[in-house]
């Protein structure tokens, strides 16, 4: 079985190649183009780890050109696409929004068609809780609406599923999108809460805390996010001639039900760390969502997936690595 997986130097994308080449049956090819939204080094780090694993094989290359990216997937023949790359950041969609309309949707739209080309059997891609935006009320479910979003990065990817809607109506590619909920673990981003805030508690710097520290938010370990992507990659949605674009195009959350205040996300990580936090609690932020919560019935019911670690051993395991990489 052949795989192709962007944003492999990526947190997710780094986890999600890791599993599948260390399966034995899968030969993963892994793409990313080493963008430098934040530290390149890390992602070498972690390309690095993947290019220890014997089924693995990694080219650097950016989905949004279409005429390269389209031409390495007709060589390659996947069997099977996961598309993790994307430009991250709710907060420097305000700031930059030209990057996430080249990434996220011509990147998008680049990934599509790549597919259509080729036939994949299934192509799983990355969505967001940041679609659920202003109207929706907790536990998020996927037919709430989603027509409000509250950053231009929360909109990108809900433009992703309509597109994949699209494609899968017109020319019968089989899509699944899966909003990720609040990611943390092991290798995570700089610019993730997480790495922030234990950055802050070990050099002894101010910790921002924005809406008093009372956000809440559905902190999900990247080990059961893994778990969700590749078990609802082996299942391509099912289509007949009676089914409409809308069933076709499945669209799941994935979270772990279970949303922590940020203040006490930080107090957990002190103890861990053995080290004060000097926090300051400022009030909200434009683009900020004030909770996330995953309804996951529905996957619940597809795969019977359930989150299986909780908050204090994840994080446990991202403070050991926190401090073994950093040096802190």
């Amino acid at each position: 079985m052949k795989v192709l997986v962007t944003g492999t130097a990526g947190f997710i994308g780094y986890h999600v190649a890791r599993r599948l080449a260390a399966t034995n049956r899968c030969e993963v090819l892994g793409v990313d183009n080493l963008g430098d939204y934040y530290d390149v080094d890390l992602k070498r780090a972690r390309l690095a780890q993947l290019g220890e694993l014997k089924d693995f094989r990694f080219v650097q290359a950016d989905f949004a050109d279409a005429e390269k990216f389209t031409a390495l997937v007709a060589h390659f023949k996947p069997d099977y696409v996961v598309h993790l790359g994307a430009q991250p950041g709710v907060r420097y969609s305000m700031e930059n929004p030209a990057v996430y309309t080249q990434s996220n949707l011509v990147g998008f739209a680049n990934v599509l068609e790549a597919c259509r080309r080729t036939r994949v059997k299934h192509l799983v891609f990355a969505s967001s809780s940041s679609v659920y935006g202003a109207s929706a009320k907790p536990p998020y479910r996927e037919d709430d609406n989603t027509d409000h979003p509250v950053s231009y990065y929360g909109a990108t990817k809900k433009a992703n599923e309509v597109m994949a809607q699209g494609y899968a109506h017109v020319h019968g590619l089989h899509v699944t999108g899966l909003r990720f909920f609040t990611v943390y673990g092991p290798w995570g981003r700089p610019d993730m809460a997480p790495t922030i805030f234990a950055r802050a508690i070990c050099e002894g710097r101010p910790l921002k805390l924005f809406n008093h520290g009372k956000n809440l938010r559905d902190f999900t370990y990247v080990d059961d996010i893994v778990d969700g992507v590749v078990k609802i990659l082996l299942y391509p949605p099912q289509r007949d001639a009676e089914e409409t674009a809308a069933r076709t195009v499945r669209i799941y959350n994935l979270g772990h039900h279970r949303p922590v205040e940020t203040l006490l996300f930080v107090q957990m990580l002190e103890q861990l760390l053995g080290r004060p936090a000097i926090t300051e609690l400022l009030p909200p932020q434009p683009g900020d969502m004030l909770e996330t919560c995953a309804d996951l019935t529905r996957i619940q019911s597809a795969i019977a997936f359930a989150p299986k670690i909780p908050l204090e051993e994840g994080l446990r395991r991202f403070a050991e690595w926190f401090r073994g990489y950093y040096k802190l």
